[in-house]
């Protein structure tokens, strides 16, 4: 009682007794009581006095103390912040980080190599895929009608093979031994092609057995027949797609997964799609520039010859390129310990559902099955209309330089269009929503493919009108499917899979995953081969494409109005499920307000009761605190 009337009476004379101790710990508890009136002459002098022992009790009692007594004497932030600065040691000052353009330069001795990398294998992939089609499809003995069964009953197959092949070499060689492994016969398959396999063709290909099978069978089975009869032109569209997907996929990100953090893949990866369409526009010049040689050269020069060779001199020159990068940055670049290493953790493996677990999953959700339509209805749809067109453009292009040089503007455009929805994308999820973005590329694709079927079947009543312009019935059916292609490609990259990928977010994990799993069990493979399957099945029954193509837009038509009620549907699942996640957010955040952060009402006695083990706990005594006047501190 003494000590209590000497500090209300006698404010001032604390600061003389500024060298008193506390000891941290007491027989017994002991409280001290302040009345308000005091409280600002004792606040300065009393944690002055306690400073020494301040970091020790902060370690007790945690960041909770610290921040309930700056409250509990006026909402002091100032001693907030010296308490925390006393109890976390100021860290030790780092060495600037040598930057360019604003990005450290060790990161961009990584990312500047893959930059590199993956234009080359874009440049080269962009090339091989032109020339795949111009070979197969321009081949004499050979039309459009050999993709639907090249794509099943060869490049099917030797994917699958390929892929067994390569988890076994992976299981017995090193990461770099299994790239150079991997990388090199692609390189010399198409050195040999141009120089070799296609100079020699007469020779190699079995044309008159060709001819004797398409007479026995009838020419219904062309496109069958024709992949005997031109199996090396067949061998370069396997491996050029195959490219695509082992080179691309496999062993460029495979690599750069490896070597890069999560900070870094998430600022540059974006930039790598950026990259990956001026590789486009750049190689489809180069396409054009090679395909337009033979109007320079003398009478009887196989002009298409010259143009393959000079454009695979480029691809084994481009290939040489990637693996002397990958050498430098295995050599040069990964072995400096200074460098960042990937703190990428080592993903769940998805569950390895069969097909009947996977129909089951399908089954059992309307949401992913609705996501399983979107999956399924693109894949068979491009396929519907690509390949009809790429017959119409033969037609057209009949020479094998003139159906190259047009796709190489083709590829330039599609290289231009991607990028420019690539820049619109985000704009069109943030101002428009989900359902409007995932509705645009069936749209495109629709309004597109109705115009392109209409002139091929509806045509020759426009003729004397596209005369106006400069264009025939069938001209007029290769733009517009050129356009159909172009813009549902570049909105399938820009938004179909980004929606896709977004549709997964607010499933619970349990089906995200399985969910996933069963898309890439069925309907993957079902929306690539659904529509080659469907285009057999239509060759073999009318005779030939042609004779299909108005059986071939209306199955377009009924596709693609159910993708778009799927996405309709999706949409309002996808909204509510969103609203859900917020409201748990939200509701989540709030429970996160402890009532220990609360302050006491002013006017309130506020007391430290010192424990025997050394704790300081705040007790209130007095009036009760009323809600107006607590807060939480933040």
């Amino acid at each position: 009682m003494e000590s209590r009337a000497l500090l209300h009476a006698r404010p001032a004379a604390l600061p003389a007794r500024a060298g008193l101790r506390l000891p941290p710990q007491l027989p017994r508890p002991r409280a001290v009581s302040f009345s308000p009136a005091a409280k600002p002459a004792l606040r300065s002098p009393l944690l002055a006095s306690r400073g020494p022992f301040l970091p020790r009790h902060d370690a007790l009692l945690g960041n909770g103390f610290l921040k309930q007594r700056a409250v509990s004497v006026g909402g002091d932030v100032s001693f907030r912040a010296q308490a925390a600065a006393a109890a976390v040691p100021a860290p030790q000052p780092e060495e600037s980080a040598k930057k360019f353009l604003g990005i450290d330069v060790k990161t961009l001795r990584k990312i500047v190599p893959l930059g590199l990398m993956f234009f080359c294998i874009l440049f080269n992939y962009t090339i091989l895929r032109d020339t795949k089609d111009v070979l197969v499809v321009t081949a004499k003995g050979s039309s459009a009608e050999i993709i639907p069964f090249l794509k099943t009953w060869v490049n099917l197959p030797m994917a699958i093979g390929f892929m067994l092949l390569y988890t076994k070499l992976s299981n017995v060689l090193s990461r770099e031994a299994l790239f150079y492994t991997v990388i090199f016969p692609f390189i010399a398959f198409f050195g040999a092609f141009a120089f070799v396999l296609y100079p020699l063709r007469n020779v190699i290909h079995p044309t008159a057995l060709a001819d004797k099978l398409l007479a026995a069978l009838g020419p219904s089975f062309l496109g069958p027949v024709a992949i005997l009869r031109i199996w090396s032109f067949c061998l370069f569209y396997v491996m050029a797609e195959l490219w695509g997907s082992v080179v691309i996929s496999v062993l460029f990100w495979g690599f750069a997964n490896q070597i890069t953090t999560v900070d870094e893949a998430k600022e540059f990866y974006p930039l790598f799609g950026l990259g990956a369409n001026i590789a486009l526009i750049f190689s489809g010049r180069t396409v054009k520039y090679f395909s337009n040689l033979r109007k320079t050269l003398g009478p009887g020069i196989d002009g298409w010859e010259v143009s393959l060779k000079g454009m695979m001199s480029i691809v084994v020159l481009l290939g040489l390129v990637i693996t002397s990068i990958y050498w430098g940055v295995n050599k040069f670049v990964l072995n400096d310990p200074s460098l960042p290493k990937s703190d990428r953790k080592k993903k769940k493996e998805k569950p390895k559902l069969g097909m009947k677990e996977s129909l089951k999953v399908l089954l059992s959700s309307r949401y992913v099955r609705d996501l399983a339509t979107l999956v399924v209805a693109y894949g068979i749809s491009i396929n519907l209309v690509e390949v009809t067109w790429k017959s119409k453009l033969k037609a057209q292009f009949p020479s094998p330089n003139e159906y190259s040089s047009f796709m190489g503007d083709f590829s330039t455009a599609t290289g231009i269009a991607t990028f420019t929805m690539m820049l619109l994308g985000r704009i069109i999820l943030r101002k428009f929503g989900w359902g409007v973005a995932a509705m645009i590329t069936p749209t495109v694709l629709l309004l597109t493919g109705v115009g392109f079927f209409s002139l091929i079947l509806f045509g020759q009543p426009l003729t004397p009108m596209l005369a106006t312009m400069g264009m025939t019935p069938l001209l007029a059916a290769v733009y517009v499917g050129a356009m159909q292609n172009i813009f549902s490609k570049s909105a399938k990259y820009s938004l179909f899979d980004p929606c896709k990928e977004m549709a997964y977010i607010p499933l619970d994990e349990d089906m995200k995953v399985k969910g996933k799993a069963a898309i890439d069990v069925v309907c993957n493979p079902l929306g690539k081969s659904g529509g080659a399957l469907i285009q057999q099945f239509m060759i073999l029954t009318f005779g030939s494409l042609a004779n299909s193509t108005p059986y071939l837009g209306g199955i377009l038509l009924v596709i693609v109005l159910a993708w778009l009620g799927a996405a309709s549907s999706l949409d309002k699942q996808f909204s509510s499920l969103a609203k859900e996640d917020l409201k748990k957010d939200k509701a989540a955040r709030e429970k996160v307000e402890p009532s220990l952060l609360k302050a006491p009402a002013e006017g309130s006695d506020d007391v430290l009761a010192e424990q025997t083990n050394g704790s300081v706990t705040p007790q209130a005594t007095g009036t009760e605190s009323s809600p107006s006047n607590s807060s939480p501190i933040q």
